[in-house]
């Protein structure tokens, strides 16, 4: 249920509302007052229901998510963060000092999943839309850059451990009792990955991933023999993304690196200092002059430069409404001729 405006109360006219106290020369307090709160509301309403408890307030949860992209802290790092700064909770519609976290964490994945990738395209066409007269331009600087996840080596150890523990979380909340749980049989096999790549020791490490394996798949067979008679939907995918998990070996292609985000692939980038990075490829597109970010795409595989490019320039003109006649971009886009095309009957855009 969409959440409703609360009604103004009386305020003393010693204690002054949070707005009147706040700097009006700050950038972010000049962005709270023009951007369009209400447009926000309008929009994301059709995904709330007429019904059941009211949800946290639409321009609370669009002001984390913009204060995110803003300045680039996590969900536990912006709530947190929103506690101890006025014009943060200025920013998200609040006009007293709050106390208390505004929400949890975990809200603003539950809201990124309730407005999809339509609801964010959404939420960047509005502040395309701010800069007015800025954002249209006939020429753009395209490039890709990634989006680097939290996932580390070694992956198949760390995998094969994350779901054990999702095995043993499972049967205690189901109330099924294990034969065993191979606690110090897991302790031990996970102290000896940290000597993996020792020579005397790399058997020995390899040994213990087997045998991890191995336990896993006792542990998701007792749970499905153990489990009620219906087993919900959710947790038949997840037993099927196991045992993917647990065949899977390290020269397969199209491999499985985080339980939580499986569409996450391996990339070499040629740094120096890190030889592989687990992230998803994005392309933004700038505009020359203003460099004002005018559409971002995340692609789900590892495309090659010249083929992210037209995705990113349709994106573009469903955003700003025009096709840009030139894209700029460096030497890692060639090959492709005729990939720029965002529209066969649009002005092709020059590489």
């Amino acid at each position: 249920m969409q959440s409703k405006p609360s009604e103004s109360r009386q305020i003393l006219f010693l204690m002054p509302m949070m707005g009147e106290q706040l700097d009006p020369r700050q950038p972010l307090k000049q962005l709270a007052d023009t951007l369009p709160w209400s447009e926000f509301e309008e929009v994301f309403g059709k995904y709330y229901s007429p019904e059941g408890r009211p949800a946290k307030p639409v321009g609370l949860m669009v002001g984390l998510l913009l204060l995110k992209q803003m300045f680039n802290p996590g969900d536990e790092t912006v709530v947190a963060a929103w506690v101890q700064n006025p014009y943060w909770q200025y920013f998200c519609g609040m006009r007293e000092f709050q106390w208390q976290p505004p929400c949890d964490p975990s809200d603003l994945v539950y809201f990124r999943q309730r407005i999809g990738e339509a609801g964010m395209q959404r939420i960047l066409k509005v502040t395309v839309q701010w800069h007015g007269d800025k954002s249209p331009e006939t020429e753009v600087v395209v490039d890709t850059t990634v989006q680097e996840k939290n996932i580390t080596h070694p992956t198949d150890p760390k995998l094969a451990h994350k779901i054990i523990r999702r095995c043993w979380k499972l049967a205690d909340r189901n109330d099924v009792k294990l034969r065993r749980r191979y606690r110090k049989a897991v302790r031990h096999c996970v102290m000896a990955q940290r000597w993996r790549k020792d020579p005397k020791k790399r058997k020995a490490a390899h040994r213990a991933l087997r045998k991890m394996k191995i336990i896993a798949g006792r542990l998701i067979r007792e749970l499905e023999r153990q489990w009620p008679e219906s087993i919900p939907a959710e947790q038949r995918g997840n037993f099927a993304l196991y045992r993917r998990v647990l065949r899977q070996q390290p020269s397969d292609r199209d491999k499985i690196y985080s339980l939580h985000e499986p569409q996450v692939y391996c990339m070499s980038k040629g740094k120096e200092h890190k030889k592989y990075e687990f992230e998803s490829k994005v392309s933004v597109v700038m505009t020359k002059t203003h460099c004002v970010i005018v559409g971002a795409v995340a692609h789900e595989e590892n495309l090659y430069d010249g083929d992210a490019l037209r995705p990113a320039l349709e994106q573009t003109r469903d955003i700003t409404g025009q096709s840009p006649a030139k894209a700029i971009v460096d030497r890692g886009y060639r090959g492709r001729k005729c990939c720029c095309r965002a529209n066969p009957n649009q002005d092709k855009a020059n590489q």
